[in-house]
């Protein structure tokens, strides 16, 4: 086993780009619970950059590897005492705890430690470019629409940013359970491609009003259960196009995405609205979500992710491979307008004992 590994470093808070740097580290140890992964494959998504920045739920100590501990790998060692994959298995990491602390450690390095009780086993059919991705976008868009909204089969569901990954993981997954969706896209030129994705109804916010055509769509009923990831005046007007004692839950925020004060991280909402509607709006974080579950209620999670890539019912697009020493265009890539393809890290699974 190697003694040294490469890892994509950033030295302190700050622009993705002035703080990364490749460094060579000491392979770490599996203590009693944990596995040594060899990284084989590990997406850059824009929260690890506003992690980087300091804009997110958590900020590690610094110097910190970045990556929010998505990956797949193998298993390459198992601390003393150890039960669980077997050495060589190949295994979706998905260890995102609730509140990261120094210690915890990224995905953007050739080799990591893991929980055992995190990892999840991964069939050989199953490309390195999906299984990476397994445990963010897929499994967000399962726990939104089953378990934070319960929505029912012949329900309408509304949401935001229908055109980003998770949107259309959110259109795959509600047209397989028979749900029907109203998307919310900014541009007219995207309406054709979510209507030929399975998006019920499109409303498009460039040049139409999202409270009036939402109340034209779903009738006197109205819609119940929405979700957002725009915040802003867009998730506002979600929130007023319910229908009274419906349910927002909101996961992001796009709509601050280069935004620095704080006033502007908002979402203006109607108090008449929100009062007299009885409406509930309510925050949705993965991190959090894995910190307060189970880890067997979240393999189980997972394993159902796993179960609707692998059926070919949610379709994670084909990813873009980078090696490490090429970081500066995987970050660029991950924040370039409409890019449509996932950076990912890739390594060498070849050992090298030399180094």
């Amino acid at each position: 086993m190697p003694r040294s590994m490469r890892a994509l470093v950033a030295g302190t808070v700050g622009e993705p780009l002035d703080v990364l740097r490749l460094e060579t580290r000491p392979v770490p140890t599996p203590e009693a619970g944990q596995a040594l992964i060899r990284v084989q494959a590990t997406p850059v998504h824009a929260s690890d950059l506003h992690v980087l920045r300091g804009r997110y739920g958590f900020s590690p100590e610094f110097p910190a590897v970045g990556g929010n501990m998505e990956c797949v790998g193998r298993v390459e060692a198992l601390g003393p005492g150890t039960e669980g994959p077997q050495t060589g298995e190949r295994v979706v990491v998905a260890a995102v705890p609730a509140v990261p602390g120094p210690q915890v450690s990224g995905t953007w390095q050739e080799f990591l430690v893991a929980d055992t009780r995190r990892l999840l086993p991964v069939p050989g059919s199953m490309s390195d470019s999906s299984a990476c991705q397994l445990a963010v976008n897929p499994l967000t868009a399962l726990l939104l629409v089953t378990r934070e909204l319960d929505v029912r089969p012949g329900e309408w569901l509304l949401q935001t940013a229908a055109g980003s990954t998770v949107g259309r993981l959110v259109i795959q997954l509600c047209g397989h359970l028979g749900i029907r969706t109203i998307n919310v896209v900014r541009r007219r030129d995207a309406v054709g491609e979510i209507t030929a994705l399975g998006g019920d109804e499109v409303v498009c916010t460039e040049d139409e009003d999202l409270v009036r055509r939402v109340a034209e769509i779903a009738g006197p009923a109205g819609v119940r259960k929405a979700v957002d990831c725009v915040a802003g005046d867009v998730g506002a007007q979600v929130s007023q196009a319910l229908a009274p004692g419906g349910e927002l839950v909101v996961y992001g925020a796009l709509s601050t995405h280069r935004q620095t004060a704080p006033a502007a991280l908002t979402i203006p909402l109607q108090a008449r609205s929100v009062i007299y509607g009885t409406k509930a709006v309510r925050g949705f974080w993965l991190n959090r979500w894995f910190g307060a579950a189970a880890p067997e209620d979240a393999l189980r999670a997972l394993s159902q992710v796993r179960g609707l890539v692998a059926d070919d019912v949610l379709t994670i697009p084909q990813g873009r491979p980078f090696p490490l020493e090429r970081f500066a265009e995987a970050v660029s890539l991950a924040e370039a307008p409409a890019h449509g393809t996932k950076p990912l890290f890739v390594f060498d699974d070849a050992p090298d004992t030399d180094r």
